[in-house]
């Protein structure tokens, strides 16, 4: 078996692991995710790389959940010649069905935006690309197999394929491969995915895995510790009521998929327990408004504690003023909003999307607070305002950054180095080979490290980008 990381290695964002091995005497390739690498410029070219095999080549790809960086360039890659069967949960195709056809609506729309801008003399630097259609995405969705959780199913000769719930978004998956090459003893391969957090709001915690011959585990935050939920209760509380005070907007750039639904749950939540009074929340993103929908829609599939919390919402919807805006004009229209509003919008790393909007008019506002609720890839807009830099570049003019500027890593969607290590600890004895992919240089390197010293596991690898590793 070999297995060549085409992103995701050293970097958080194109995770693309493929996978070659012999079948029936037959050498067979399937992808495990395929997704878009994102922030700035760099990841463009990266994204427009060609594949070092043929499309037409893959037999199947194994999709672990609904994110972009993880799902993002599945219409590109049927475009040009991939028509295989891609195999995800069922509510990750539900959320696929809002997600692909929002990326390719954002990337049309930017390169339009683009070009009048140009037209005008107002563009500098270089044009966006659209990576795909809407058509393209159309036909992608063609292609998909919905399984259930724990669901075994044999998608090729002598490989059975599994998914186990990650706890990162709804639908996010382990996925658990049995492979039995010509030859050689059955393996058991484990690809992680994105873990979540134990404890956290709305998703239970992950699935442990007992055995495994090789495992591939993300390390976003395989470097450092979360703040506990009390303390990024505490720390959320006392933004929001500040800026209250001060008669500013709290701007929220968040994933439409899981981040949006995690703050609004939590929001209701500090409301129901009188942590929060009364609050005005306008959630600015098609896609997240679908996604809340949808997640009502897979209620089973929530923890405990947030099931209770939308049931009391039900029962008082005028505790929070929830309002989801539908049309560009009434996303305009927040704006002119000069305080006391919460606004919640996508994308998460304000690369894309009507986030750059409240950012360009909420920003140079003094009594405003900007509030980063996950993790910002070097290259992207959100990690420049982490960064502490003094103004931003938005729609080609220099916008000064007087609002404060807030990281509260306890809703990230991922596990954390202790949460990392918790999981790995679920397998009985060492696997094989584990490599550590979906991290920064320093998380991959410190979580690897970790996993050496603390689970005394000794063949741990971090893989570097395009490179092949024979298992």
């Amino acid at each position: 078996m070999k297995i060549q990381f085409l992103g995701a290695a050293s970097e958080v964002t194109g995770s693309r692991h493929s996978v070659e091995v012999m079948l029936s005497g037959k050498p067979r390739r399937f992808m495990v995710d395929y997704g878009m690498f994102q922030g700035g410029r760099k990841a463009t070219n990266k994204n427009l790389e060609p594949l070092p095999f043929a499309p037409k080549d893959l037999d199947f790809v194994v999709l672990t959940h609904a994110h972009i960086d993880h799902s993002g360039l599945l219409p590109r890659l049927c475009a040009q010649g991939f028509s295989g069967s891609i195999y995800c949960t069922n509510a990750t195709f539900e959320l696929l069905k809002i997600l692909l056809l929002d990326s390719a609506y954002l990337q049309r729309a930017d390169v339009e935006r683009a070009e009048r801008k140009k037209k005008a003399g107002k563009w500098h630097g270089e044009m966006p690309v659209a990576l795909y259609s809407r058509e393209e995405v159309e036909m992608t969705l063609t292609q998909f197999e919905s399984l259930e959780y724990g669901q075994s199913v044999e998608i090729a000769p002598g490989v059975q394929l599994e998914f186990r719930n990650a706890g990162h978004i709804l639908g996010s998956a382990i996925a658990v491969m049995d492979i039995a090459e010509d030859g050689r003893e059955k393996k058991r391969c484990v690809f992680s995915g994105d873990i979540g957090m134990k404890g956290k709001v709305l998703m239970p915690d992950p699935d442990l895995i007992r055995k495994a011959d090789v495992v591939v585990v993300e390390s976003t935050y395989g470097d450092r510790l979360h703040r506990s939920l009390q303390d990024t209760e505490d720390e959320l509380v006392e933004v929001i009521a500040s800026t209250m005070t001060a008669h500013g907007n709290v701007v929220m750039p968040a994933f439409a998929v899981g981040r949006t639904q995690e703050i609004l749950f939590l929001l209701i939540d500090l409301v129901r327990r009188g942590r929060l009074p009364h609050l005005s929340i306008w959630v600015d993103s098609p896609m997240a408004t679908a996604a809340t929908h949808l997640t009502q829609h897979f209620f089973a599939q929530l923890d405990g504690q947030s099931q209770t919390t939308f049931e009391w919402y039900k029962n008082n919807p005028d505790a929070v003023d929830l309002r989801f805006i539908a049309d560009v004009e009434e996303s305009k229209a927040l704006n002119k909003l000069k305080g006391g509003a919460i606004i919640i919008s996508a994308s998460g790393m304000c690369d894309a999307g009507r986030i750059v909007h409240h950012l360009a008019s909420n920003l140079p506002r003094s009594q405003n607070a900007i509030v980063i609720t996950g993790f910002q890839a070097y290259g992207s807009l959100g990690r420049r305002l982490v960064d502490r830099v003094q103004k931003v570049r938005l729609f080609g003019e220099e916008v000064p950054v007087k609002a404060s500027i807030h990281t509260i890593g306890g809703l990230s969607a991922h596990a954390d180095q202790a949460g990392l290590l918790d999981w790995l600890r679920g397998f009985e004895k060492a696997p094989s080979t584990v490599f550590v992919v979906h991290g920064e240089p320093e998380s991959s390197s410190v979580l690897a490290e970790c996993i050496r010293d603390e689970l005394h596991w000794s063949n741990v690898i971090i893989p570097e980008r395009l490179h092949t590793y024979q298992c």
